[in-house]
Formats: structure tokens, C-alpha cells, sequence
């Protein structure tokens, strides 16, 4: 019997707009809390293309991924979370009800996100976004040749 690991991997992206609102969504299961849009990723899926996909789908609005600005793992469920910053590209605000249950952007600051997130890790990883001067560099990779299909620079 052979037991390969099993993890589940999801990105997030701390989204703001030209007037420096942030992007913020209520889910169904989580309507306690407002948290960045996001979700899993596919298999295969590269990370910056799935998080384009995901804040798309729950809200319509097209990004500029910047970079990853953390990355979050859930013991509990085997859950690793890979944050992006994000700048907005275009689309509108529309809020996809099978996908999320509120979507708004947000005067957010370190002075008011109690209002908007109440859940501890939720507030760790939108902090650390909010404040990240710099990005972990990321690449995409096909192999049989070697192929560098994505990069996004530190």
C-alpha cells in the first residue's frame, strides 16, 4: 500500500483598487467574517493563474497579480494558502452568489480591520499583505524539456 501525501493547497489575494480600497468578501460558510477572495487550486493549475481565476469568479473583477506575500499552513486540515498581493485591472463588482454571499471594497487599515475580520489567521495573513514591501519571487515550471511557462519576481 502505497500512501502518498495529501494537502490541499489555496490562494487568496489582498486586492485594492486606485483609491486604495481593499477587496473584501463574505463567504456562506464563513458569514461570520469578511476575508480576501480565493479558493482551492486546480490540479495542474499554476498558483498566480488560479488566485486570477478564483477573484474573478467570486467577484468579476479582473487583477494584476504584484506577488506572493505569505504562505499559511493549516495543520488541522492539511491546508496550505499561498497570499498574493493584487492590484485591480478591470471588470465590475458582482458578486457570484454560489461562490461568496458579499463582496465590497473597504477603507481597510490596521485601525479598522477588527470590524471586517474577526477570525485570527485571517487577520495575520491580511496584515502581513497589507504591509509586504517585498514579494517572494515564484516561478511555474513545465518539465521533458524544461520550461519555464510563468515567473513573478521578488
Amino acid at each position: 500500500m502505497n500512501n502518498h501525501p495529501k494537502h490541499i493547497i489555496a490562494v487568496s489575494a489582498y486586492v485594492t483598487n486606485e483609491e486604495g480600497d481593499v477587496l473584501l468578501v463574505k463567504t456562506h460558510n464563513r458569514s461570520d467574517t469578511w476575508e480576501s477572495p480565493g479558493g482551492q487550486v486546480e490540479e495542474g493549475e499554476a498558483l498566480d493563474t488560479a488566485v486570477y481565476r478564483e477573484v474573478f469568479e467570486e467577484t468579476g473583477i479582473k487583477i494584476t497579480v504584484l506577488g506572493i506575500t505569505g504562505i499559511y499552513y493549516n495543520a488541522t486540515k492539511h491546508l496550505m494558502s499561498v497570499v498574493f498581493k493584487a492590484n485591480v485591472e478591470g471588470g465590475l463588482l458582482k458578486v457570484q452568489p454560489e461562490e461568496i454571499k458579499e463582496a465590497a471594497f473597504v477603507p481597510l487599515s490596521e485601525e479598522n480591520i477588527n470590524e471586517y475580520i474577526t477570525r485570527p489567521h485571517m487577520k495575520s495573513r491580511t496584515l502581513d499583505a497589507m504591509n509586504a514591501d517585498h514579494y517572494i519571487s515564484y516561478e511555474t515550471w513545465e518539465v521533458n524539456p524544461y520550461q519555464m511557462t510563468g515567473r513573478l519576481d521578488a
